[in-house]
Protein backbone atom coordinates (compact mmCIF):
# COMPACT_ATOMS: atom_id res chain seq x y z
CA UNK A 1 0.00 0.00 0.00
CA UNK A 2 3.01 2.77 1.00
CA UNK A 3 4.64 1.54 -2.72
CA UNK A 4 0.80 2.55 -4.44
CA UNK A 5 0.53 5.42 -2.23
CA UNK A 6 4.03 6.79 -3.26
CA UNK A 7 2.94 5.61 -7.12
CA UNK A 8 0.42 8.03 -7.08
CA UNK A 9 2.11 10.44 -5.41
CA UNK A 10 5.14 10.72 -7.47
CA UNK A 11 4.24 8.74 -10.34
CA UNK A 12 0.76 10.48 -11.25
CA UNK A 13 0.20 13.49 -14.26
CA UNK A 14 -1.58 15.77 -11.62
CA UNK A 15 -1.99 17.81 -14.88
CA UNK A 16 -4.02 15.65 -16.29
CA UNK A 17 -5.94 14.68 -13.14
CA UNK A 18 -6.66 18.40 -12.22
CA UNK A 19 -8.14 19.49 -15.55
CA UNK A 20 -10.10 16.19 -15.81
CA UNK A 21 -11.65 17.09 -12.48
CA UNK A 22 -11.66 20.89 -13.70
CA UNK A 23 -13.87 19.91 -16.22
CA UNK A 24 -16.20 17.73 -14.47
CA UNK A 25 -17.12 20.25 -12.14
CA UNK A 26 -17.50 22.83 -14.57
CA UNK A 27 -19.94 19.98 -16.68
CA UNK A 28 -21.89 19.59 -13.20
CA UNK A 29 -22.09 23.31 -12.23
CA UNK A 30 -23.55 23.75 -15.96
CA UNK A 31 -26.27 20.94 -16.33
CA UNK A 32 -27.33 21.92 -12.85
CA UNK A 33 -28.01 25.59 -14.50
CA UNK A 34 -29.76 24.13 -17.27
CA UNK A 35 -31.97 22.07 -15.25
CA UNK A 36 -32.86 25.38 -13.10
CA UNK A 37 -36.39 26.86 -13.85
CA UNK A 38 -35.48 30.18 -11.84
CA UNK A 39 -33.07 32.38 -12.03
CA UNK A 40 -32.35 32.29 -8.19
CA UNK A 41 -29.66 29.96 -7.11
CA UNK A 42 -30.09 27.12 -4.91
CA UNK A 43 -28.75 24.03 -3.90
CA UNK A 44 -25.98 22.54 -6.23
CA UNK A 45 -26.45 19.56 -5.37
CA UNK A 46 -29.60 19.13 -6.33
CA UNK A 47 -32.05 15.58 -6.02
CA UNK A 48 -34.34 16.03 -8.69
CA UNK A 49 -35.36 15.03 -11.97
CA UNK A 50 -32.38 15.63 -14.78
CA UNK A 51 -29.91 16.72 -11.70
CA UNK A 52 -30.79 13.84 -9.93
CA UNK A 53 -29.78 11.36 -12.70
CA UNK A 54 -26.59 13.32 -13.91
CA UNK A 55 -25.16 13.32 -10.03
CA UNK A 56 -25.83 9.72 -9.36
CA UNK A 57 -24.01 9.37 -12.97
CA UNK A 58 -21.26 11.90 -12.06
CA UNK A 59 -20.48 9.80 -8.49
CA UNK A 60 -20.68 6.34 -10.39
CA UNK A 61 -18.41 7.71 -13.13
CA UNK A 62 -15.83 9.20 -10.65
CA UNK A 63 -16.25 5.79 -8.64
CA UNK A 64 -15.05 4.34 -12.03
CA UNK A 65 -12.38 6.38 -12.50
CA UNK A 66 -10.59 5.56 -8.52
CA UNK A 67 -11.32 2.11 -9.43
CA UNK A 68 -9.39 2.10 -12.60
CA UNK A 69 -6.30 3.79 -10.83
CA UNK A 70 -5.91 0.32 -8.77
CA UNK A 71 -6.29 -2.06 -12.25
CA UNK A 72 -2.99 -3.54 -13.52
CA UNK A 73 -2.74 -1.93 -16.92
CA UNK A 74 -1.43 -4.69 -18.51
CA UNK A 75 -5.02 -5.92 -17.98
CA UNK A 76 -6.77 -4.07 -20.79
CA UNK A 77 -4.25 -5.01 -22.95
CA UNK A 78 -4.52 -8.63 -22.50
CA UNK A 79 -8.64 -9.02 -22.43
CA UNK A 80 -8.89 -5.95 -25.47
CA UNK A 81 -10.50 -8.28 -27.78
CA UNK A 82 -12.81 -9.44 -25.02
CA UNK A 83 -14.22 -6.19 -24.25
CA UNK A 84 -13.75 -5.32 -27.99
CA UNK A 85 -15.92 -8.36 -28.61
CA UNK A 86 -18.65 -7.04 -25.78
CA UNK A 87 -18.86 -3.84 -27.44
CA UNK A 88 -19.89 -5.23 -30.49
CA UNK A 89 -22.47 -7.47 -28.78
CA UNK A 90 -23.95 -4.47 -27.25
CA UNK A 91 -24.50 -2.64 -30.43
CA UNK A 92 -25.85 -5.56 -32.32
CA UNK A 93 -28.12 -6.15 -28.60
CA UNK A 94 -29.28 -2.47 -28.95
CA UNK A 95 -30.67 -2.51 -32.31
CA UNK A 96 -32.92 -5.12 -31.26
CA UNK A 97 -34.09 -4.85 -27.46
CA UNK A 98 -32.94 -1.19 -27.15
CA UNK A 99 -35.37 2.20 -26.54
CA UNK A 100 -36.20 4.93 -29.33
CA UNK A 101 -35.47 7.52 -28.49
CA UNK A 102 -35.68 11.02 -30.73
CA UNK A 103 -35.57 8.64 -33.53
CA UNK A 104 -32.72 6.44 -33.05
CA UNK A 105 -32.56 3.18 -31.27
CA UNK A 106 -29.53 3.94 -29.36
CA UNK A 107 -30.01 3.47 -25.74
CA UNK A 108 -30.93 0.52 -22.96
CA UNK A 109 -33.63 1.56 -20.52
CA UNK A 110 -32.46 0.13 -17.02
CA UNK A 111 -34.56 1.00 -13.97
CA UNK A 112 -35.24 4.21 -15.53
CA UNK A 113 -32.10 4.76 -16.25
CA UNK A 114 -30.68 4.80 -19.88
CA UNK A 115 -27.22 4.02 -21.22
CA UNK A 116 -26.12 4.54 -24.80
CA UNK A 117 -23.14 1.15 -25.71
CA UNK A 118 -21.88 3.55 -28.37
CA UNK A 119 -20.04 5.70 -26.07
CA UNK A 120 -18.24 2.21 -24.19
CA UNK A 121 -17.89 0.97 -27.20
CA UNK A 122 -15.24 3.94 -28.05
CA UNK A 123 -13.18 3.10 -25.17
CA UNK A 124 -13.59 -0.96 -26.27
CA UNK A 125 -12.48 0.29 -30.03
CA UNK A 126 -9.79 2.27 -28.67
CA UNK A 127 -7.95 -0.65 -27.06
CA UNK A 128 -8.67 -3.11 -29.41
CA UNK A 129 -6.95 -0.89 -32.20
CA UNK A 130 -4.22 -0.07 -29.87
CA UNK A 131 -3.09 -3.85 -28.89
CA UNK A 132 -2.94 -4.57 -32.62
CA UNK A 133 -0.82 -1.80 -33.60
CA UNK A 134 1.17 -3.11 -30.69
CA UNK A 135 1.47 -6.70 -31.63
CA UNK A 136 4.96 -7.88 -33.45
CA UNK A 137 2.84 -9.49 -36.45
CA UNK A 138 1.32 -6.33 -37.17
CA UNK A 139 2.81 -4.40 -39.97
CA UNK A 140 1.13 -1.32 -41.27
CA UNK A 141 3.34 -1.20 -44.60
CA UNK A 142 1.11 -4.26 -45.63
CA UNK A 143 -2.09 -4.05 -47.31
CA UNK A 144 -3.51 -6.73 -44.86
CA UNK A 145 -2.35 -5.15 -42.00
CA UNK A 146 -4.40 -2.00 -43.16
CA UNK A 147 -7.92 -3.49 -43.78
CA UNK A 148 -7.69 -5.46 -40.29
CA UNK A 149 -7.00 -2.38 -38.53
CA UNK A 150 -9.24 -0.01 -40.60
CA UNK A 151 -11.48 -3.40 -39.95
CA UNK A 152 -11.70 -2.72 -36.46
CA UNK A 153 -13.03 0.61 -35.67
CA UNK A 154 -15.30 0.71 -38.84
CA UNK A 155 -17.33 -2.44 -37.49
CA UNK A 156 -19.00 -0.63 -34.44
CA UNK A 157 -19.41 2.61 -36.75
CA UNK A 158 -21.51 0.65 -39.10
CA UNK A 159 -23.74 -0.62 -36.55
CA UNK A 160 -23.63 2.76 -35.01
CA UNK A 161 -25.00 4.25 -37.76
CA UNK A 162 -27.87 1.42 -38.44
CA UNK A 163 -29.41 2.89 -35.30
CA UNK A 164 -29.23 5.77 -36.55
CA UNK A 165 -26.28 8.14 -35.01
CA UNK A 166 -24.46 9.37 -37.71
CA UNK A 167 -22.11 11.66 -35.08
CA UNK A 168 -21.28 8.66 -32.94
CA UNK A 169 -20.42 6.92 -36.08
CA UNK A 170 -18.13 9.92 -36.76
CA UNK A 171 -16.08 9.84 -34.23
CA UNK A 172 -14.43 6.54 -34.98
CA UNK A 173 -12.63 7.90 -37.98
CA UNK A 174 -10.36 10.05 -35.68
CA UNK A 175 -8.39 6.18 -35.21
CA UNK A 176 -6.96 7.64 -38.55
CA UNK A 177 -5.35 10.01 -36.54
CA UNK A 178 -3.65 7.53 -34.34
CA UNK A 179 -2.68 5.85 -37.86
CA UNK A 180 -1.25 8.51 -39.68
CA UNK A 181 1.11 8.40 -35.99
CA UNK A 182 2.10 4.95 -36.68
CA UNK A 183 3.16 5.63 -40.02
CA UNK A 184 0.53 4.34 -42.77
CA UNK A 185 0.14 5.35 -45.68
CA UNK A 186 -0.91 9.41 -46.29
CA UNK A 187 -2.73 7.94 -49.27
CA UNK A 188 -6.01 7.15 -46.76
CA UNK A 189 -5.96 10.78 -45.50
CA UNK A 190 -5.37 12.80 -48.59
CA UNK A 191 -8.43 10.40 -50.11
CA UNK A 192 -10.61 10.82 -47.44
CA UNK A 193 -10.31 14.53 -47.30
CA UNK A 194 -10.02 15.24 -50.97
CA UNK A 195 -13.65 13.26 -51.27
CA UNK A 196 -15.14 15.81 -48.38
CA UNK A 197 -13.85 18.89 -49.71
CA UNK A 198 -15.10 17.85 -53.51
CA UNK A 199 -18.53 16.92 -51.79
CA UNK A 200 -18.42 20.60 -49.91
CA UNK A 201 -17.70 22.43 -52.63
CA UNK A 202 -20.10 20.48 -54.87
CA UNK A 203 -22.88 21.37 -52.50
CA UNK A 204 -21.79 25.18 -52.23
CA UNK A 205 -20.88 26.03 -55.65
CA UNK A 206 -22.38 23.39 -57.94
CA UNK A 207 -21.07 20.03 -59.54
CA UNK A 208 -20.45 22.25 -62.51
CA UNK A 209 -18.27 24.73 -61.06
CA UNK A 210 -16.75 22.61 -59.03
CA UNK A 211 -15.78 19.91 -61.79
CA UNK A 212 -14.15 22.85 -63.44
CA UNK A 213 -12.17 23.54 -60.72
CA UNK A 214 -11.02 19.88 -60.37
CA UNK A 215 -9.86 20.19 -64.41
CA UNK A 216 -8.12 23.21 -63.46
CA UNK A 217 -6.03 21.27 -60.58
CA UNK A 218 -5.13 18.69 -62.95
CA UNK A 219 -4.17 21.32 -65.84
CA UNK A 220 -1.67 22.32 -62.97
CA UNK A 221 -0.92 19.31 -62.02
CA UNK A 222 0.40 18.13 -65.74
CA UNK A 223 1.90 21.82 -66.23
CA UNK A 224 4.73 20.87 -63.66
CA UNK A 225 6.06 18.50 -66.33
CA UNK A 226 6.35 20.96 -68.48
CA UNK A 227 9.06 23.59 -69.91
CA UNK A 228 6.40 26.33 -70.25
CA UNK A 229 4.76 26.65 -66.96
CA UNK A 230 1.73 28.63 -67.55
CA UNK A 231 0.45 26.80 -70.76
CA UNK A 232 -2.18 25.45 -68.36
CA UNK A 233 -3.75 28.97 -68.54
CA UNK A 234 -3.67 29.03 -72.32
CA UNK A 235 -5.73 25.88 -72.29
CA UNK A 236 -8.71 26.35 -69.60
CA UNK A 237 -9.04 29.67 -71.52
CA UNK A 238 -9.44 27.82 -75.00
CA UNK A 239 -11.37 24.86 -73.07
CA UNK A 240 -13.90 27.47 -71.84
CA UNK A 241 -14.55 29.31 -75.17
CA UNK A 242 -15.19 25.93 -77.20
CA UNK A 243 -17.64 24.84 -74.77
CA UNK A 244 -19.42 28.31 -74.76
CA UNK A 245 -19.73 28.37 -78.74
CA UNK A 246 -20.78 24.43 -78.96
CA UNK A 247 -23.05 24.03 -76.00
CA UNK A 248 -24.05 27.53 -74.77
CA UNK A 249 -26.78 25.72 -72.88
CA UNK A 250 -25.96 22.88 -71.46
CA UNK A 251 -24.34 22.65 -68.24
CA UNK A 252 -22.63 18.87 -68.22
CA UNK A 253 -22.25 18.92 -71.74
CA UNK A 254 -20.18 22.63 -70.76
CA UNK A 255 -18.24 21.41 -68.14
CA UNK A 256 -16.94 17.60 -70.26
CA UNK A 257 -16.31 19.81 -73.67
CA UNK A 258 -14.05 22.36 -71.45
CA UNK A 259 -12.23 19.80 -69.10
CA UNK A 260 -11.56 17.49 -72.93
CA UNK A 261 -10.54 20.59 -74.76
CA UNK A 262 -8.48 22.16 -71.93
CA UNK A 263 -6.71 18.55 -71.46
CA UNK A 264 -6.56 17.70 -74.57
CA UNK A 265 -5.24 21.05 -75.84
CA UNK A 266 -2.51 20.84 -73.26
CA UNK A 267 -1.45 17.04 -73.88
CA UNK A 268 -1.03 17.89 -77.87
CA UNK A 269 1.23 20.99 -76.91
CA UNK A 270 3.33 19.46 -74.38
CA UNK A 271 3.04 15.60 -75.59
CA UNK A 272 6.09 13.55 -74.37
CA UNK A 273 5.86 9.67 -74.68
CA UNK A 274 7.86 8.85 -71.58
CA UNK A 275 5.63 10.65 -69.21
CA UNK A 276 1.94 9.04 -70.72
CA UNK A 277 1.74 7.73 -67.64
CA UNK A 278 1.44 10.83 -65.90
CA UNK A 279 -1.35 11.81 -68.30
CA UNK A 280 -3.26 8.85 -68.08
CA UNK A 281 -3.26 9.10 -63.92
CA UNK A 282 -4.51 12.76 -64.16
CA UNK A 283 -6.89 12.27 -66.79
CA UNK A 284 -8.31 9.57 -64.71
CA UNK A 285 -8.39 11.26 -61.60
CA UNK A 286 -10.08 14.27 -62.66
CA UNK A 287 -12.78 11.99 -64.50
CA UNK A 288 -13.28 9.91 -61.40
CA UNK A 289 -13.36 12.96 -58.87
CA UNK A 290 -15.92 14.80 -61.59
CA UNK A 291 -18.20 11.70 -60.82
CA UNK A 292 -17.90 11.77 -57.56
CA UNK A 293 -19.16 15.53 -57.72
CA UNK A 294 -22.30 14.55 -59.21
CA UNK A 295 -23.04 11.90 -57.86
CA UNK A 296 -22.68 12.80 -54.31
CA UNK A 297 -24.64 15.89 -55.13
CA UNK A 298 -27.18 14.08 -56.58
CA UNK A 299 -27.03 11.08 -53.51
CA UNK A 300 -27.33 14.22 -51.24
CA UNK A 301 -30.70 15.04 -52.99
CA UNK A 302 -32.04 11.53 -54.08
CA UNK A 303 -31.40 9.40 -50.48
CA UNK A 304 -31.03 11.69 -47.66
CA UNK A 305 -33.94 12.59 -45.51
CA UNK A 306 -34.97 15.96 -45.11
CA UNK A 307 -33.85 16.20 -41.94
CA UNK A 308 -30.93 15.59 -42.56
CA UNK A 309 -30.11 17.53 -46.07
CA UNK A 310 -31.29 20.49 -43.36
CA UNK A 311 -28.50 19.32 -40.66
CA UNK A 312 -25.81 19.86 -43.74
CA UNK A 313 -27.75 22.57 -45.16
CA UNK A 314 -27.84 24.81 -42.17
CA UNK A 315 -23.74 24.41 -42.16
CA UNK A 316 -22.98 25.28 -45.92
CA UNK A 317 -26.28 26.50 -47.15
CA UNK A 318 -27.60 28.64 -44.19
CA UNK A 319 -29.15 30.84 -47.22
CA UNK A 320 -31.38 27.89 -47.85
CA UNK A 321 -32.77 27.19 -44.71
CA UNK A 322 -35.68 28.82 -42.76
CA UNK A 323 -34.45 31.36 -39.95
CA UNK A 324 -38.02 30.33 -38.33
CA UNK A 325 -37.02 26.66 -38.90
CA UNK A 326 -34.28 24.11 -39.06
CA UNK A 327 -31.95 27.53 -39.01
CA UNK A 328 -33.66 28.91 -35.65
CA UNK A 329 -31.86 26.88 -33.04
CA UNK A 330 -27.97 27.75 -34.40
CA UNK A 331 -29.28 31.48 -34.64
CA UNK A 332 -30.58 31.05 -30.66
CA UNK A 333 -27.56 29.46 -29.72
CA UNK A 334 -25.23 32.26 -31.43
CA UNK A 335 -27.25 34.28 -29.78
CA UNK A 336 -27.06 33.47 -26.59
CA UNK A 337 -23.03 32.63 -26.42
CA UNK A 338 -23.14 36.52 -28.22
CA UNK A 339 -24.72 38.11 -25.50
CA UNK A 340 -21.85 36.68 -22.49
CA UNK A 341 -20.30 39.63 -24.05
CA UNK A 342 -16.66 39.56 -21.87
CA UNK A 343 -17.50 38.67 -18.45
CA UNK A 344 -20.70 36.81 -19.22
CA UNK A 345 -24.33 37.32 -17.08
CA UNK A 346 -23.08 35.23 -14.20
CA UNK A 347 -23.95 32.07 -12.92
CA UNK A 348 -27.75 31.02 -12.88
CA UNK A 349 -28.51 34.03 -14.85
CA UNK A 350 -28.90 33.16 -18.53
CA UNK A 351 -32.24 34.29 -19.62
CA UNK A 352 -31.92 32.60 -23.45
CA UNK A 353 -30.76 28.92 -22.08
CA UNK A 354 -33.73 29.82 -18.77
CA UNK A 355 -36.54 30.82 -22.02
CA UNK A 356 -35.41 27.70 -23.78
CA UNK A 357 -34.50 29.33 -26.65
CA UNK A 358 -31.62 27.29 -27.39
CA UNK A 359 -32.48 23.33 -27.85
CA UNK A 360 -31.06 20.48 -25.83
CA UNK A 361 -29.18 22.85 -23.54
CA UNK A 362 -28.26 20.31 -20.95
CA UNK A 363 -26.39 18.02 -23.34
CA UNK A 364 -25.44 19.07 -27.00
CA UNK A 365 -26.17 22.43 -26.65
CA UNK A 366 -24.21 22.92 -23.17
CA UNK A 367 -21.88 24.87 -24.85
CA UNK A 368 -24.11 27.51 -25.16
CA UNK A 369 -24.99 27.91 -21.79
CA UNK A 370 -21.45 28.56 -20.62
CA UNK A 371 -21.08 31.52 -23.03
CA UNK A 372 -24.25 32.85 -22.21
CA UNK A 373 -23.38 33.01 -18.35
CA UNK A 374 -19.35 32.89 -18.32
CA UNK A 375 -18.55 34.64 -21.35
CA UNK A 376 -15.84 35.49 -23.71
CA UNK A 377 -13.38 34.80 -20.53
CA UNK A 378 -15.46 31.45 -19.48
CA UNK A 379 -15.44 29.95 -23.22
CA UNK A 380 -11.80 30.62 -24.05
CA UNK A 381 -10.73 28.88 -20.15
CA UNK A 382 -12.77 25.61 -21.14
CA UNK A 383 -11.20 25.73 -24.70
CA UNK A 384 -8.28 25.70 -23.07
CA UNK A 385 -8.79 23.19 -20.52
CA UNK A 386 -9.52 20.65 -23.57
CA UNK A 387 -5.73 22.14 -25.09
CA UNK A 388 -4.30 21.37 -21.90
CA UNK A 389 -5.78 17.74 -21.58
CA UNK A 390 -5.01 16.76 -24.87
CA UNK A 391 -1.48 18.00 -24.78
CA UNK A 392 -1.09 16.16 -21.63
CA UNK A 393 -2.65 13.18 -23.28
CA UNK A 394 -0.28 13.33 -26.17
CA UNK A 395 2.55 14.02 -23.62
CA UNK A 396 2.16 11.05 -21.57
CA UNK A 397 1.41 8.48 -24.64
CA UNK A 398 4.94 9.79 -26.25
CA UNK A 399 7.20 9.30 -23.28
CA UNK A 400 6.00 5.39 -22.48
CA UNK A 401 7.93 2.99 -23.70
CA UNK A 402 4.96 0.64 -24.64
CA UNK A 403 4.01 1.12 -27.85
CA UNK A 404 0.51 0.28 -26.41
CA UNK A 405 -0.04 2.99 -24.08
CA UNK A 406 1.25 5.18 -26.70
CA UNK A 407 -1.45 3.86 -29.60
CA UNK A 408 -4.22 4.06 -26.68
CA UNK A 409 -3.04 7.65 -25.85
CA UNK A 410 -3.68 8.66 -29.25
CA UNK A 411 -6.65 7.09 -29.86
CA UNK A 412 -8.12 8.82 -26.12
CA UNK A 413 -6.62 12.19 -28.16
CA UNK A 414 -8.14 11.48 -31.10
CA UNK A 415 -10.86 10.62 -29.56
CA UNK A 416 -11.52 13.82 -26.94
CA UNK A 417 -10.38 16.38 -29.94
CA UNK A 418 -12.74 15.00 -32.25
CA UNK A 419 -15.41 15.31 -29.69
CA UNK A 420 -14.81 19.01 -28.44
CA UNK A 421 -14.19 20.35 -31.98
CA UNK A 422 -17.32 19.28 -33.56
CA UNK A 423 -19.25 20.25 -30.59
CA UNK A 424 -18.36 23.64 -30.14
CA UNK A 425 -18.48 24.44 -33.84
CA UNK A 426 -21.87 23.18 -33.91
CA UNK A 427 -23.14 25.24 -31.57
CA UNK A 428 -21.35 27.96 -33.43
CA UNK A 429 -22.77 27.05 -36.68
CA UNK A 430 -19.38 26.39 -38.30
CA UNK A 431 -20.13 22.68 -38.60
CA UNK A 432 -23.09 20.61 -39.08
CA UNK A 433 -25.79 19.56 -36.03
CA UNK A 434 -25.01 15.98 -35.82
CA UNK A 435 -25.30 15.08 -32.08
CA UNK A 436 -22.06 14.76 -30.35
CA UNK A 437 -21.49 15.71 -26.41
CA UNK A 438 -19.19 17.96 -25.14
CA UNK A 439 -16.79 15.30 -23.48
CA UNK A 440 -17.26 15.70 -19.15
CA UNK A 441 -19.45 18.66 -19.76
CA UNK A 442 -22.52 17.35 -21.45
CA UNK A 443 -25.47 15.96 -19.48
CA UNK A 444 -25.11 11.91 -20.21
CA UNK A 445 -24.26 9.66 -17.94
CA UNK A 446 -22.70 6.97 -20.76
CA UNK A 447 -20.88 9.25 -22.61
CA UNK A 448 -19.41 10.87 -18.57
CA UNK A 449 -18.31 7.06 -17.64
CA UNK A 450 -17.15 6.37 -21.10
CA UNK A 451 -14.71 9.46 -20.81
CA UNK A 452 -13.88 9.19 -17.01
CA UNK A 453 -13.09 5.54 -17.67
CA UNK A 454 -10.69 6.37 -20.74
CA UNK A 455 -8.95 8.71 -18.67
CA UNK A 456 -8.57 6.72 -15.84
CA UNK A 457 -6.97 4.36 -17.94
CA UNK A 458 -4.49 6.61 -19.58
CA UNK A 459 -3.17 7.86 -16.00
CA UNK A 460 -2.62 4.19 -14.36
CA UNK A 461 -0.79 3.44 -17.84
CA UNK A 462 1.23 6.82 -17.34
CA UNK A 463 2.37 5.27 -13.86
CA UNK A 464 3.90 2.14 -15.16
CA UNK A 465 6.49 4.41 -16.85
Amino acid sequence: MNRLNTSLRFGLDWVALSTYLALVLIGWLMVYSSSSDTLDSESVISLGGLINKHFIWLLFSLFIFVCSLFIDWKFWDTFSYVFYALGILSLIGVLFFGMNLKGATSWYSIFGFSFQPGETAKFFTCLAVASYLSSYKTDLSKIRSQISVIGIFMLPSFLIILQPDAGSALVFLTFFILLFREGITPLYHIIGISLILIFIFSLIFGPEITSLLLIGLGAIILSTNFSNKYIWIFGIIIGIILSIIFVPTSEFLFVIIAGISALSLITFLQWNTKKLSNYVLVFFLVFISILFSFGSNLAFEKLLKPHQQDRINVWLRPHLCDPQGSLYHIIQSKLAIGSGGLQGKGFLKGNMTKLDYVPEKSSDFIFSIIGEEQGFLGVISVILLFILLLYRIIVIGERSKSNFVRNYAYGVAGIIFIHYFLNIGMTLGIMPVIGIPLPFLSQGGSALVAFSLMIGVLLKMDLAR
